[in-house]
């Protein structure tokens, strides 16, 4: 690939917002170009047959898949368990009659 000009870097500040001074204008050219170039090898390289790779580690997840527990515990037992009284299977809080 062939040198990027100033005016691509300074194109490609303004599409970022940047501001660029001149000397930031030949570094990233400088920069840019080389990594333009390795995307370029990157993309001469043959993946026929690879699978995609979700991470490249080999770690194992240590948290179990959710699962839904149906009918473990009853209302009447999430409900014992308020301090408040329960009428009706509805935890009365002493909002809900306005005092405060």
């Amino acid at each position: 690939m062939t040198q990027l000009t100033a005016d691509q870097v300074r194109h490609i500040a303004s599409l970022a917002r940047l501001t660029l001074s001149e000397d930031e204008v030949k570094k990233f050219s400088k920069e840019l170009t080389a990594i333009l170039d390795y995307v370029d090898v990157l993309q001469k390289v043959d993946t026929k047959g690879i699978e995609p790779l979700k991470q490249v580690t080999g770690l194992a997840s240590i948290y179990r898949d959710d699962v839904i527990a149906r009918d473990t515990i009853s209302t009447e037992a999430m409900l014992a368990t308020s301090p408040l009284p329960v009428v009706s299977d509805q935890i009365e809080t002493p909002s809900a009659h306005g005092e405060r």
